[in-house]
């Protein structure tokens, strides 16, 4: 519960500082791990990620699909606030179509489209595997860019 009020707080302090008047956002973390939430958190910080994708056909029904102009609080590897993004980009692509330019802006390894195949890949084969799916390279991905507007 401490961090749900840490998170609420920090939103609250984003939205009088910027004179924001949005009263919704979603707190989420990337990654399936500590260490990986860690790493993929500093690198929005950083401004190298500024993209992201995940496997549209595993949101739930009635889960909320990401749009552009939402705002999201990235949380670090302890689930507290690390900074603000905002949605800039929404498009579904098929994993084996998701762009070179997409995979540099996901800002992982060396940014390079085969390196963002392989751990996506392999991240998305695991999420496949606890849905009891099968994953194969046309799958539809939910990309999405966005620009840190608080840290």
């Amino acid at each position: 519960m401490k961090n749900q009020t840490e998170i609420k707080n920090y939103w609250q302090q984003f939205v009088k500082e910027k004179n924001i008047t949005a009263t919704n956002y979603s707190a989420w973390a990337f990654g399936d791990s500590k260490q990986m939430t860690d790493e993929l958190a500093e690198l929005v910080i950083k401004g190298y990620k500024t993209a992201t994708t995940s496997a549209y056909d595993l949101y739930e029904t009635g889960e909320k699909i990401p749009e552009v102009g939402e705002y999201n609080i990235i949380l670090d590897g302890n689930h507290q606030a690390a900074c603000i993004t905002q949605t800039e980009v929404v498009e579904v692509v098929p994993f084996n179509l998701v762009s070179a330019e997409h995979a540099y802006h996901e800002g992982e390894g060396d940014r390079t489209l085969s390196y963002w195949r392989k751990v996506h890949e392999d991240f998305f084969k695991r999420e496949y595997t606890d849905a009891n799916k099968i994953f194969s390279e046309d799958i539809p991905c939910l990309c999405e860019v966005f620009k840190v507007v608080y840290i």
